[in-house]
C-alpha cells in the first residue's frame, strides 16, 4: 500500500485524477519555468520563516540519495517534543502511512500548533481557502498521533510590509489564524485519506473528465494529457477575457466543444469573430477605427518595453513583497513615420544592487518630456514609472510627465479592431507578431537564445546572473538584451503595418 503525504492529499483534493497521474504517469506533468519559479520562490519563504519565532530546530534529513529519511525525521521530531524545543521546523509524523511534515511546529501552554508557511501575499484572501485541505490534513494527522493541536496557523507574506536598511521578519510575515475556517475540511479529511489511498492502489486510471479546477485557482501540469484528445481548436481555447474558464467548462458540459458547435452562440464580439475567422479564414480590419487610433499618436514615437521581477522576500530597502522591480529596458524612436529607427537599451549591473535609480535617472536621458511613447499592454509601463517617481521624488516630473504621454498599441487589438486567424485569440505581442509576418524568421521569438525567448525567462533569469561565472553570465546578459530588444521591434513592425493597412 502507497503512503499518502500533505501534498499527495491536498492533488487528490484539486483532482482525484492528478494524483493518480502524478503517481502512475508522472512524464506527462509539464511544470514551466513560472511553476517552478513559485516552486523555487516557495523553498526560499520557507527557509526565512524558520526564524519567525526565534530560534528553532529543524528536523530535515536526507538518505544518501538524496531524498527524504523520514522515518529519522519522525523520530528526531519526538525527541525534540519530549525535550519541550519551542520551534520544531519540518517536524514530521506518520499516521498508518500517511505522513505529514509541518513547517513549524510550535510549543503551547497547553500543546503544539501548526504554522503553514505559503509565498503569497496577504491580500490573496481568496488564495488562502486554497491552504485549508493542506492544513486540515496537518491537523487530522498530528491529532491521530496523539498530538494536542491548539491552533492552526497559515503564514504568509505581508502586502503592507515595506523593507528597511535590514529585514524585519515580524514585519515581513503575516500569521492569519485559520483554526476555526479549517473546521469544515477537518471533518471531511478521513473520508478522503481512505478514497485518495485507493486512488493510489490503483493501476486503472480514473475516469474523471475536466472539471473548474482544471485551470486558476489550480494551474495543472496535466492539462495537455488531459485534453489530448479534444479536436483543435475548442472552446477552451476562446478568448478569455469577458469569458471565463468557469463559462467555458459549462459549454463543455453541453457539448459545446468545437468551433462548429459554437458558431451560433453569442458569446461577445471577439469570441464571435475568432470562431469565425477560424471557420472561414476571415480577416476582420477595422480600418475606420484602426485609422482613429493612429491619429492619436504623434511623432516622435519611442516604443518602449521593460523586463522586472518580482522578489517574495524584499531585497532592497524601500520595497515590498512581490514588488516588480524594473531592471532592464529596450527603446526604439522613430523621429517619423517614414525614418529610420534609432535603438537604445539599458540593462543593470548583474552585481545584485538595487537597479531602479540608475535606471529611472537613464530612462530620463532616453525619453524627453512631451513626446508620446508607445507600449504594448501600457498598464505594465505605467505602473512601473509611475512607481519610479514615487520612490524617486526628484525625478518625479519628469517621469510622470513619460507615463502621462503613454499609448497602448494592444488596444486596436484587444477591441476587435484588427483580427487574423493565425493570433488564435490571444493578443499578446507574441501571438500577434507571428500573425502578421509568418514568414519572418527575424521576428520569430524561438530563433533567440533559448534563455531567455519568454518574459517570465528574463524575470528569473536576471537574478541568478550575479551567482554565474563571467561566460555565463556575460552571454545571459545578451540573451536578455536581445530578447528586449525584439519586444519593441516587434511594436515598430506592428505599427508599420497598421499604417500599411489604412494606406492600401
Amino acid at each position: 500500500m502507497r503512503g499518502l503525504s500533505k501534498s499527495k492529499y491536498t492533488t487528490f483534493c484539486q483532482c482525484p485524477k492528478a494524483l493518480w497521474l502524478k503517481t502512475y504517469k508522472p512524464e506527462a506533468e509539464v511544470i514551466d519555468e513560472n511553476r517552478q519559479a513559485i516552486l523555487e520562490r516557495g523553498n526560499e519563504v520557507g527557509d526565512l520563516a524558520m526564524g519567525l519565532f526565534g530560534d528553532y530546530v529543524e528536523v530535515t534529513t536526507l538518505l544518501p540519495n538524496g531524498k527524504l529519511d523520514l522515518s529519522t525525521m519522525i523520530d528526531k521530531t519526538a525527541r525534540e517534543m519530549i525535550k519541550g524545543t519551542n520551534v520544531i521546523c519540518e517536524a514530521s509524523f506518520s499516521y498508518q502511512g500517511n505522513y505529514c511534515a509541518v513547517d513549524l511546529l510550535k510549543k503551547t501552554d497547553t500543546g503544539w500548533s501548526i504554522y503553514e508557511v505559503k509565498s503569497i501575499s496577504s491580500d490573496e484572501r481568496k488564495k488562502v481557502e486554497k491552504y485549508y485541505p493542506d492544513i486540515a490534513y496537518q491537523k487530522w494527522v498530528l491529532t491521530q498521533c496523539g498530538v494536542n493541536v491548539t491552533g492552526a496557523y497559515l503564514v504568509c507574506l505581508n502586502s503592507n510590509y515595506v523593507r528597511e536598511e535590514t529585514l524585519d521578519l515580524t514585519g515581513l510575515f503575516a500569521v492569519i489564524d485559520v483554526s476555526s475556517s479549517i473546521e469544515n475540511e477537518y471533518d471531511l479529511v478521513p473520508e478522503r485519506v481512505e478514497k485518495a489511498r485507493k486512488i493510489l492502489d490503483s493501476e486503472a486510471e480514473p475516469d474523471i473528465d475536466l472539471s473548474e479546477n482544471c485551470k486558476k485557482p489550480f494551474d495543472c501540469g496535466f492539462w495537455n494529457y488531459c485534453t489530448r484528445n479534444l479536436p483543435q481548436p475548442n472552446v477552451f481555447d476562446l478568448y478569455g477575457v469577458g469569458f471565463p474558464f468557469n463559462k467555458k467548462h459549462e459549454l463543455y458540459h453541453i457539448g459545446d466543444i468545437t468551433f462548429d458547435d459554437l458558431k451560433d452562440r453569442s458569446l461577445g464580439k471577439i469570441c464571435n469573430m475568432q470562431i469565425e475567422s477560424a471557420l472561414t479564414g476571415k480577416s476582420f480590419i477595422d480600418l475606420k477605427n484602426i485609422k482613429a487610433f493612429l491619429d492619436n499618436l504623434s511623432y516622435p514615437l519611442y516604443f518602449l518595453d521593460f523586463e522586472t521581477m518580482q522578489m517574495a522576500i524584499p531585497e532592497f530597502q524601500g520595497t515590498s513583497p512581490f514588488q516588480q522591480i524594473p531592471f532592464q529596458y529596450s527603446l526604439h524612436i522613430k523621429e517619423s513615420e517614414t525614418a529610420s529607427c534609432q535603438h537604445k537599451e539599458f540593462l543593470a549591473a548583474s552585481d545584485g544592487s538595487d537597479p531602479r535609480r540608475s535606471l529611472a535617472e537613464q530612462l530620463c536621458k532616453d525619453i524627453p518630456k512631451d513626446v508620446c511613447t508607445l507600449a504594448y499592454h501600457k498598464s505594465t509601463e505605467y505602473n512601473i514609472i509611475n512607481k519610479l517617481a514615487e520612490d524617486f521624488p526628484d525625478l518625479a516630473n519628469h517621469l510622470l510627465n513619460i507615463s502621462n504621454n503613454i499609448k497602448d498599441l494592444f488596444v486596436p487589438f484587444q477591441k476587435g479592431y484588427y483580427y487574423v486567424a493565425a493570433m488564435g485569440g490571444s493578443f499578446s505581442i507574441k501571438s500577434v507578431l507571428p500573425a502578421l509576418f509568418p514568414n519572418d524568421q527575424s521576428l520569430n521569438y524561438h530563433n533567440l537564445d533559448v534563455r531567455v525567448q519568454k518574459g517570465t525567462e528574463a524575470m528569473t533569469v536576471f537574478p541568478k546572473i550575479k551567482n554565474m561565472r563571467p561566460k555565463e553570465a556575460a552571454a545571459a546578459r545578451e540573451a536578455l538584451l536581445r530578447y528586449c530588444e525584439l519586444d519593441t521591434w516587434a511594436m515598430v513592425k506592428v505599427l508599420e503595418r497598421l499604417y500599411e493597412k489604412v494606406m492600401g
